[in-house]
């Protein structure tokens, strides 16, 4: 993994901790939270304030994330915010610790100057070891203060000044009095800083987890659809109305089709569709080019072509159907139907502009794992573990072209490939389904038309 670390394709971007008085304020926080202190002077740390060095040093990966489900936090500066978020089980921790950092940025700004925060993104359970769990839970709560109280200390200095206000003879209690000015001394003038967080709850309604082999939970729709990246046997009891794996291919794309959570990357406005393709493409060869044993040492686009000629009679049929859909996008061959049994169906889509976008082309990076780029961009924990079992060969040319093609603008590279303009399709495409009956519009036959409306493929077929 060194080859990734070093080019800052893994571990990057994190917050570095070197000084004494930082790393102090570290383990009180970390003792307060796990019982536990470091005994490393320098470390670095995710948004979350977990640090791979750490967990090296207690051999727990989730020393800050009890059974995978109620992530604690330490926060020694609001500059964490733009940090990664590391060994993620859920899709939507860092947004929320992100969201409620930015959100309360000026009273963290305060605190941490002095202090650590500590906190904990609290769910409704406590363990999620029967996957019932995870369809329980609904909102997160964030929980912080720091090691020395003061956002409590505040609340309660904010209820005595209340009482003092209100309350008659309350400015002949001298005990009262007393508590205010002690609360003081420690919180400092609440009137002009006040320290109070705001926003402590948010929803989570469409989330991927990293438990019971990776589940995509989609609630926020007219009906409750759970897909598994394992074969499920035990769904019986989970009470939702459907539960699908990745062996059901028909299913999965009828059901990303019928809620319109997907556009063909061929219908959409200003994308060189032909240069994604040949990218894409390129990687399938690398691929079974890597299996064979070959080296890719100055690799050129010669090079490739030669691989690929050389390995046809290997390559899989995810790249036969891609190839086809590349002649028919520069201008050399007929459209091709490639349903969703085929092996290539996944790799032609990308999400369409909704507010879970994030989530579906996740869903489809892990759904077409060949196309190395889209795996690394939307789905880090799947292609760091697919990661492991290449080849030398296949992990240099992909690491080296990850920090050559897509880390010198990963912003324009991901807008390049999941940026959304108005799609070609004046209406909403309608088909029929297990979630309900669409309609095609049948007006008119001619091959772009027919492309607009449901891709270069033809309709998705169901079980």
């Amino acid at each position: 993994m060194m080859r990734l670390v070093r080019r800052g394709l893994m571990f990057g971007n994190l917050f570095e901790v070197r000084q004494p008085a930082l790393v102090e304020r570290y383990n009180r926080a970390l003792e307060h939270l796990t019982g536990k202190r470091t005994e490393l002077t320098d470390f670095h740390l995710d948004i979350s304030g977990y640090s791979p060095e750490i967990g090296d040093e207690f051999a727990d990966p989730l020393y800050l994330n009890p059974n995978g489900c109620n992530r604690q936090f330490i926060l020694l500066s609001t500059d964490q915010k733009t940090a990664p978020l590391l060994n993620a089980q859920f899709s939507t921790s860092r947004s929320i610790l992100r969201r409620w950092i930015e959100e309360n940025e000026q009273q963290l700004f305060a605190l941490t100057a002095r202090d650590a925060v500590a906190g904990e993104l609290v769910n409704s359970v406590f363990s999620v070891e029967d996957p019932r769990d995870l369809l329980s839970i609904r909102e997160i709560e964030v929980e912080a203060d720091t090691t020395e109280s003061h956002v409590e200390d505040s609340r309660e200095l904010r209820g005595k000044i209340e009482r003092f206000m209100n309350e008659d003879d309350a400015w002949w209690d001298d005990v009262l009095t007393a508590e205010m000015i002690e609360l003081g001394k420690r919180t400092g003038d609440i009137t002009r800083n006040p320290v109070v967080f705001t926003n402590n709850r948010y929803t989570q309604n469409n989330f991927y987890t990293a438990h019971h082999g990776g589940l995509y939970i989609f609630r926020d729709l007219d009906e409750t659809a759970v897909v598994s990246a394992r074969q499920r046997d035990d769904v019986a009891d989970w009470d939702v109305e459907y539960v699908m794996d990745f062996t059901q291919r028909n299913d999965i794309a009828t059901f990303l089709e019928a809620n319109d959570l997907v556009e063909p990357i061929t219908g959409a406005k200003h994308l060189d569709v032909t240069a994604i393709l040949q990218q894409k493409l390129d990687f399938i060869v690398v691929d079974t080019a890597a299996g064979e044993g070959e080296d890719f040492t100055d690799l050129t686009r010669r090079d490739l072509r030669n691989l690929a000629r050389r390995h046809l009679k290997s390559l899989p049929k995810e790249y036969q159907g891609l190839y086809q859909l590349w002649r028919w996008s520069s201008g050399q061959g007929n459209w091709p139907r490639i349903t969703s049994e085929h092996p290539a169906y996944f790799y032609t889509l990308r999400s369409a502009d909704h507010a879970d976008k994030d989530l579906v082309n996740m869903l489809l990076a892990e759904l077409a794992p060949l196309d190395v780029r889209q795996l690394f961009i939307c789905h880090k924990s799947a292609f760091y573990d697919a990661y492991r079992g290449w080849s030398d060969a296949k992990k240099e040319f992909v690491a080296e072209f990850l920090a050559n093609e897509y880390m010198v603008d990963k912003a324009g590279a991901r807008e390049a490939l999941f940026g959304h303009e108005p799609t070609m399709a004046e209406e909403p495409v309608r088909r029929r389904g297990p979630w309900g009956e669409r309609d095609d519009d049948d007006d008119n036959d001619d091959d772009d038309d027919l492309i607009e409306r449901v891709g270069p493929w033809g309709a998705v077929r169901s079980d």
